[in-house]
């Protein structure tokens, strides 16, 4: 199948994650494919959640490695508490608006629209609410919930970066290795299942609400 999108034109990629490791479980591969397109890219890279100074420290050791290759990242980590997001959401749009006004990315990942947990839907809607006519892919995290929906755009990966993420993901968040999904079982299963819907070995699903050409 013919690629109607040109990865090595991003310049300027913005992530943001509620959490540690949201980032990197939802878009980590193609954020790795995307600096081996262009590793003269400039990556923004916003964490929300870093109250807990141990989660903190994983999260910013992981983000350097997950973007280790690219020519110039920045590294944000905020101290919001875990699950209270909608209840700070004024501070956090004066973070988005203060972030607009320094970074001009030409694509922007964030959390799903219709992700159930409250932290990854208040960032999904202050994204667009802050970035209305940028180009924006909501991510998804496989979790307990059952939220996952039908991704429309896909970003294939190979093997050897499928394994990557995975195994990044183990070794970066050993506070995390309690939790019985948190493995790199896991992490592979779920892109070989969007990998099949693409025709592809491995892949990362997206939802994207406007494309323009």
């Amino acid at each position: 199948m013919k690629s109607l999108l040109d990865l090595g034109g991003i310049q300027r990629l913005l992530c943001i994650g509620a959490h540690p490791d949201d980032i990197e479980l939802g878009a980590g591969g193609t954020v790795m494919r995307l600096i081996e397109h262009n590793p003269q890219i400039h990556i923004h890279w916003v964490v929300m959640c870093g109250a807990d100074p141990v989660r903190a420290e994983e999260a910013r050791r992981s983000a350097q490695l997950f973007t280790a290759g690219a020519a110039n990242v920045d590294i944000e980590l905020h101290q919001f508490k875990d699950a209270f997001l909608p209840w700070q959401g004024d501070r956090v749009k004066a973070i988005f608006e203060a972030l607009k006004s320094d970074f001009e990315p030409d694509l922007i990942l964030t959390h799903w629209e219709s992700d159930r947990h409250q932290d990854h839907r208040l960032l999904s809607e202050l994204t667009w609410n802050t970035w209305r006519d940028h180009t924006i892919w909501e991510y998804e995290i496989l979790k307990w919930d059952g939220d996952l929906g039908q991704p429309h755009v896909f970003v294939s990966l190979t093997a050897e970066m499928s394994e990557r993420k995975a195994s990044q993901l183990v070794t970066s968040y050993a506070s995390q290795q309690s939790r019985k999904w948190f493995s790199a079982e896991t992490f592979k299963a779920f892109m070989r299942v969007r990998g099949v819907e693409c025709n592809a070995e491995y892949a990362e699903g997206f939802y994207a609400r406007k494309l323009v050409w």
